[in-house]
């Protein structure tokens, strides 16, 4: 590895030294229907951390989403859960990328979205309303900080 790029050392440790900062990451991951449908886990709990969200889209997979409500990437401040981003069933067309900050894309008031959640606590996505149908999939891309608290 070239060390002007990837900086040497135990990459854990510089992740909580404060002379690093905050390392932005990313995921993407695809979730299939059912599990939209169901509820999924797609960043788990984290000892003594806690996520903050910075960024992320929603794209409808295989054809466009029907019969919910909304889709919606879900975390935890003061123990109850809050909606980070969701999206409306009429914007989830297949391939269309709906993202943060877009019109159709609903934000927790005065940006709290991107505050941490609680620490030990997971994010989750899901949908409201009736089960899912058509679409095969839901793509999520989600850039987050993981802190320590």
């Amino acid at each position: 590895m070239d060390p002007r790029m990837y900086p040497v050392g135990n990459a854990g440790a510089m992740q909580t030294d404060p002379a690093y900062g905050n390392i932005l990451r990313q995921l993407r991951v695809r979730v299939a229907l059912a599990d939209v449908n169901a509820g999924k886990e797609v960043l788990p709990a984290l000892p003594g951390r806690a996520y903050r969200l910075v960024d992320g889209h929603i794209t409808s997979v295989g054809g466009a989403l029907a019969a919910v409500t909304d889709v919606r990437v879900l975390g935890t401040r003061a123990g109850s859960s809050v909606a980070l981003l969701v999206a409306p069933q009429a914007g989830l067309t297949q391939s269309a990328m709906l993202r943060a900050g877009a019109a159709t894309v609903t934000l927790l008031a005065d940006g709290a979205s991107f505050t941490p959640l609680d620490q030990n606590t997971s994010i989750r996505v899901g949908k409201t309303g009736g089960t899912g149908t058509t679409a095969t999939a839901v793509d999520f891309v989600l850039t987050y900080v993981v802190e320590a608290v």
